[in-house]
């Protein structure tokens, strides 16, 4: 059986909710592993599954494409160009 790596993610992304969602539901005696639990769950989602995520979704697309470089730049402008010309 193959586990993908969008499995991967979302697992991780869901086990960060209920974690998040498990330290709010603690009482007011327990405090301290409350914010432990919302704490872990907030890492396991900004510090683990979105550079997953990320990786994942840039991993074949050509990164000059997004630089903002003369060309780049020169492209934008011939596009608004044309954009306005239309309307």
């Amino acid at each position: 059986m193959k586990i993908k790596f969008k499995h991967i993610i979302v697992f991780i992304t869901l086990l960060s909710f209920c974690s998040i969602v498990y330290g709010f539901t603690l009482d007011e005696e327990q405090t301290s592993s409350a914010h432990k639990y919302i704490g872990l769950g907030t890492v396991g989602l900004f510090l683990v599954a979105m550079p997953l995520f990320l990786y994942k979704e840039s991993k074949h697309k050509d990164m000059k494409n997004y630089m903002l470089t003369k060309d780049n730049i020169r492209k934008m402008q011939d596009k608004e160009g044309k954009n306005t010309e239309n309307q």
